[in-house]
């Protein structure tokens, strides 16, 4: 078998004429992530942490600490708030798309427009809930850890005002498109 008729290659042969492995790395483009992106990794990050820690005390110095499960509880809210906003912003939460086949075009583009503007709303009014509430949190402490719930409470309003942000992005995206990835569930428009 000839080393350059290897199927599996794309971008040349594996194996030069010598006989050594010779693969090419794509270039690393990161330019597809929002900033939200990099939040929600730090974030996570610190929850891989505490997880460790907490394992660490628990299983090998026989003696947990108390503080890790709670703060773990909260990273893992704080993770999925704002790492919805990237969802949002890459328009990939979980939607329908069946009824869109069978509806006429103008009425799919209708409420499509809808489903945007109903998002914003949602997104919207659940923000201003968020900061409603974070200041009357202030004066509740965390159970184990002597902080403010408030400080919980002001990231999930951030991660929701991320969203409500990144829903009006994508509605001006799709209204100067002229379609949603409802309409047209084959073309991606992950950004």
């Amino acid at each position: 078998m000839a080393a350059d008729s290897n199927p599996l290659d794309a971008d040349g042969p594996v194996l030069d004429e010598s006989g050594r492995f010779h693969a090419t790395d794509a270039p690393i483009d990161l330019s597809g992530y929002g900033w939200e992106d990099w939040l929600s990794l730090a974030f996570f990050a610190l929850l891989a942490l505490d997880v460790f820690y907490q394992f660490f005390t628990r299983y090998v110095l026989s003696d947990s600490a108390a503080w890790t499960e709670e703060i773990a509880r909260y990273l893992l809210i704080v993770v999925t708030f704002v790492g919805a906003s990237m969802a949002v912003r890459r328009n990939t939460h979980i939607h329908v798309e069946f009824i869109y086949r069978y509806l006429p075009a103008g009425v799919g583009r209708a409420l499509s427009t809808f489903v945007d503007v109903v998002r914003i709303g949602f997104f919207g009014y659940v923000t201003w809930l968020g900061l409603e509430l974070v200041p009357k949190m202030q004066n509740l402490k965390m159970t184990v850890v002597d902080l403010p719930m408030s400080y919980v409470y002001g990231m999930v309003t951030l991660g929701l005002a991320l969203c409500c942000l990144r829903s009006v992005q994508v509605a001006l995206r799709h209204w100067r498109q002229g379609w949603s990835v409802l309409e047209r569930p084959a073309e991606s428009e992950v950004a």
